[in-house]
């Protein structure tokens, strides 16, 4: 299967980041056309996914929020997971949430491997 993907890596998290997008890349197919953009943040996500909508079969969706002292994380976690399926749904095109939201820094370092998932999700929606 030789598809396009784009991968949005939100490196706010750089180690969580390059974790995730890592075990992302290892599970797409190797014929595959690839490219990464990083933002700063996973707000900035679904904005550079429309932008390229049209350019790419699928898309993967990186990065991680973790929990602080104010409702913020709460915010980000619902706007950017909505504006991801909205993007999704409209486009007909798969979006691969490998956003993670954490408590504290402990649980992202041990969710790092999510992308594969993303990755994995991605695959079984274009082969459908």
């Amino acid at each position: 299967m030789k598809k396009n993907f784009l991968i949005v890596n939100a490196n706010y998290y750089k180690e969580i980041s390059q974790g995730l997008f890592k075990s992302a890349i290892k599970k797409l197919p190797k014929n595959s056309k690839i490219k990464l953009i990083n933002v700063p943040g996973v707000f900035e996500i679904p904005v550079t996914i429309s932008k390229n909508i049209n350019k790419f079969d699928a898309f993967i969706a990186l990065g991680c929020v973790i929990k602080g002292q104010t409702p913020h994380f709460d915010f980000i976690s619902q706007a950017s997971t909505n504006a991801i399926m909205d993007l999704s749904i409209k486009s007909k095109k798969p979006v691969g949430n490998g956003i993670i939201t954490c408590l504290n820094i402990r649980q992202a370092k041990a969710r790092k491997k999510k992308g594969a998932e993303a990755a994995n999700a991605v695959l079984s929606v274009l082969s459908q």
